[in-house]
C-alpha cells in the first residue's frame, strides 16, 4: 500500500532568528520529523509580527494549497507571542482536542506547559498547528499529534470511511 506524502509548511517565528541571531532548531528539528509523511515545500523564519503572520498562513493556505502548516514559536505570554492571535485570525475553525492534547502531554512534565497558548485549526482544507518554539518542547508536542496527523489530514482531504471500522482493524 502506498504511503500519501502531503505538501507541509514549517513556519518559525523568532525576533532573533529572522535577523540572524538564532539558529532555527525547532524548524529544521520539524522537518525531520515530518519526513516520512511530507514534503516540506514551504520553510520560512519570520519575526513575530502579527500581520506578516497572518499574510504568510493566508498565503500558504490560499495559494499554495498546503496539507498543514507547523509554526513554532510565539505561543507563550510574552508581548511578542502573537502567533496565537495570528493563527485565530486566519482559522475557519479550531480543533481544540489537538491543543488540549499537547499541553496535558506537556504538563506531565513541566506546569510551564498551563501557560501555552498553542492552537490547532483549519482554514479550508490545511491544518494548521502551533508548536512552541523551543527544540525540546517542539519534539514533546509534536510527538503527541503524529499518530492521528495521517488520519486528520485524510479526513480534510475528503476519506469518506467510517473512523470507528478504522480503528476496529
Amino acid at each position: 500500500m502506498a504511503t500519501v506524502m502531503y505538501r507541509a509548511g514549517i513556519l518559525t517565528l523568532s525576533d532573533k532568528g529572522a535577523c540572524g541571531e538564532r539558529e532555527d532548531e525547532s524548524g529544521s528539528l520539524l522537518a525531520e520529523m515530518v519526513s516520512e509523511l511530507a514534503h516540506v515545500v514551504r520553510y520560512q523564519m519570520i519575526a513575530d509580527d502579527q500581520e506578516k503572520i497572518i499574510m504568510m498562513l493566508k498565503s500558504w493556505v490560499d495559494d499554495l494549497q498546503l496539507d498543514f502548516i507547523l509554526t513554532t514559536g510565539g505561543t507563550g505570554l510574552s508581548p511578542r507571542d502573537v502567533t496565537p492571535q495570528a493563527t485565530e485570525t486566519v482559522l475557519d475553525y479550531q480543533v481544540p482536542g489537538m491543543a488540549e492534547a499537547m499541553r496535558a502531554a506537556s504538563l506531565s512534565k513541566t506546569p510551564r506547559a498551563m501557560l501555552s497558548r498553542a492552537l490547532v485549526g483549519v482554514r479550508q482544507k490545511t491544518l494548521i498547528i502551533n508548536l512552541p518554539g523551543s527544540p525540546k518542547a517542539v519534539r514533546e508536542n509534536f510527538e503527541v499529534l503524529l499518530p492521528v496527523l495521517p488520519h486528520a489530514l485524510a479526513k480534510l482531504n475528503g476519506d469518506p470511511a467510517d473512523c470507528a471500522a478504522k480503528e476496529d482493524q
